[in-house]
């Protein structure tokens, strides 16, 4: 009688991945309490990981408003482990680069929602900018406006030759900047 065993493989679930929020320290004051930046505009994917970052900190969340200019859906509710989260939407009251999240015992928080395909520099000086202790002195969405004219701004500086020639698929362009200083 000849036996064979073949191992069954078992895969394990991935961890669901943690929030990338930066909070204020509780004595700051402002305008936002912190920078949240989801990896999607998917909300029933995304809350779930803000509140469980967020409870241990500030009470259970309850309740979280939205602008839905920049959330393709807004779901009435999440389910955040044993729980539901009720969602809000509010079009001209609220800022659409702030999310709005009441705990239960009734605090209230404003975070910057980094826009999820932002690049990791911009998101770094944003939460940065959102987390300073005695501002920002400008709305959620004064500061993404801010951080998207400097990204243009860095992004019309003129080509090195080398840049150039990269971007015009090895072809030189008439309108590159000469880096050569000797005459």
């Amino acid at each position: 009688m000849i036996a064979t065993f073949t191992p069954s493989r078992t895969t394990l679930p991935l961890p669901a991945p943690t929030a990338r929020v930066a909070l204020k320290s509780p004595t700051g004051r402002g305008l936002l309490d912190g920078a949240w930046w989801p990896r999607s505009r998917d909300l029933t994917t995304e809350l779930p990981a803000l509140a469980d970052e967020l409870d241990p900190r500030w009470g259970r969340i309850t309740r979280v408003a939205v602008n839905p200019m920049l959330w393709p859906v807004v779901p009435h509710k999440v389910t955040v482990h044993d729980r539901v989260l009720k969602i809000g939407w509010f079009t001209p009251e609220l800022d659409p680069h702030k999310l709005l999240l009441l705990s239960y015992g009734a605090d209230r928080w404003d975070l910057l929602v980094i826009p999820p395909e932002t690049d990791d520099a911009s998101a770094a000086r944003l939460m940065s900018a959102a987390c300073a202790p005695d501002g920002p002195p400008l709305t959620a969405t004064d500061l993404i406006a801010a951080e998207t004219a400097r990204d243009m701004a860095a992004g019309d500086r003129p080509q090195s030759a080398q840049e150039s020639w990269e971007y015009e698929g090895g072809a030189a362009s008439a309108h590159a900047v000469h880096t050569d200083t000797r005459r």
